[in-house]
């Protein structure tokens, strides 16, 4: 008996977060941030889970120990250089440099961060939070090299993931692990605390296959710079700095982006997004057709 889960027809469920229409709008959130009741069991204090459901995120000094750091960094530098890896369609190579900049699906391609997705420091809190259990919505290598990796615009992964790949609810948290130091100089992830409570749907349509260019540069689903000056002024922003090991959780609709690297230092890192096994897929809200399964799963199949 397998224990994959597959879609079933159902009656189309209605559009909590209406976005890509003629005109930007903005939803209050119709959804918790934590899922879990009061008191849940988990790996996460009580008064960092506050912090969670009031900032959007949650920054971990050292999540993994540097022995493993090494373990990690060694598998992710053995996928960039194998040149089966870099010519997979999963693997997105930076547009100047033609260095790999991504690679999507690693808890599938390697054992070694599949064995990670399901470490309990990981995908225990990753169920805290969306009190549930869960599966793997995207994981993906990030190689941010230095001397002019590019950055990427300021977004709203649900956005995107509502749009094109059909989640439902925000009922999706992400983990950025650090393999590499990340300075305030190469490119760090950058939140505005407080973001997600506001759902932003965006202005225009969705290109088709829009995904083979939004990975290297986004253009659908970018809030205006008037939009990304109001949220700014009232949440300010906050940029994640720590040593390799360190890893920053943040709700599905925190509104995020990075800078580019343009010091000598790269800034590497694993990213998992966790998604509620009661939140799986349905189609695309805004977009003719399915992202591919290594970036939007379709496989519901619960980590274990």
């Amino acid at each position: 008996m397998t224990d994959v889960l597959t879609p079933r027809t159902e009656t189309p469920r209605a559009d909590l977060y209406p976005t890509r229409g003629a005109a930007e709008v903005a939803t209050p959130r119709q959804d918790p941030v934590v899922w879990s009741a009061p008191g849940a069991p988990g790996p996460i204090e009580a008064d960092d889970l506050m912090g969670f459901e009031r900032d959007g995120f949650l920054a971990i000094d050292q999540l993994i120990a540097p022995d493993e750091v090494s373990l990690y960094r060694a598998e992710l530098d053995r996928l960039v250089s194998d040149p089966g890896v870099r010519a997979d369609e999963r693997s997105i190579i930076e547009p100047k440099s033609r260095d790999v900049r991504s690679v999507f699906e690693v808890h599938r391609i390697s054992e070694v961060f599949a064995k990670l997705v399901r470490d309990p420091r990981v995908v225990g809190r990753a169920r805290q939070i969306l009190g549930s259990d869960v599966y793997v919505h995207q994981s993906r290598i990030n190689v941010k090299p230095g001397f002019g990796a590019s950055g990427f615009y300021w977004h709203s992964d649900f956005e995107t993931w509502h749009a094109e790949d059909g989640l439902p609810n925000m009922r999706t948290v992400s983990v950025s692990i650090a393999l590499t130091e990340n300075y305030d100089t190469n490119g760090g992830l950058m939140i505005l605390p407080g973001s997600h409570k506001e759902f932003l749907g965006c202005a225009g349509r969705t290109p088709e296959d829009n995904y083979k260019r939004s990975l290297q540069m986004q253009d659908a689903g970018i809030p205006s710079d008037a939009a990304l000056t109001r949220m700014a002024d009232r949440h300010g922003i906050r940029l994640f700095t720590g040593k390799a090991g360190s890893a920053t959780w943040f709700d599905c609709n925190a509104m995020h982006g990075s800078g580019d690297n343009i010091t000598p230092y790269a800034r590497s890192n694993v990213f998992i997004v966790f998604n509620s096994v009661e939140n799986a897929a349905v189609e695309p809200f805004a977009a003719p057709v399915r992202r591919p399964e290594f970036i939007g799963a379709r496989d519901f199949t619960p980590v274990r």
